[in-house]
């Protein structure tokens, strides 16, 4: 009686990690196949590096915004490129350096002007 007991508790045990159930429940997309698991999880990691990095130097440009916010201005630049793909995000953001900085600094430009219009609406 034992065995039948344990496949049945390891079969329960293992359910929440199926794919199925996973993918049912929106934890993922898909399942990666294994021969491209290596390529995907590579570009899906310099994809996360690269795009947090610009979160995080527009949120460190401009205190009001969340990561949310953040992100959005990210994906508005990434216009015309599949934000699902990862290697064409990596990709453009990084040739793309130069129009990065430009919007991070584009943003902090327009924080500084909000700062001031409020200064000067605090003194009237």
């Amino acid at each position: 009686l034992k065995p039948v007991y344990l496949q049945g508790a390891t079969e329960f045990a293992d359910l929440p990690d199926k794919t199925g159930r996973m993918k049912a429940k929106g934890v993922i997309e898909g399942a990666v196949p294994w021969a491209r698991s290596r390529e995907f999880f590579y570009y899906l990691a310099r994809r996360r590096i690269v795009g947090d990095d610009a979160v995080s130097r527009l949120m460190a440009a401009d205190s009001a915004l969340d990561t949310a916010a953040a992100t959005d201005i990210v994906k508005a630049m990434c216009d015309g490129v599949d934000w699902d793909d990862n290697r064409a995000v990596m990709d453009y953001l990084t040739e793309n350096s130069d129009a990065v900085d430009d919007k991070i600094k584009e943003v902090r430009k327009d924080a500084v002007k909000a700062q001031i219009a409020a200064l000067e609406a605090e003194l009237e």
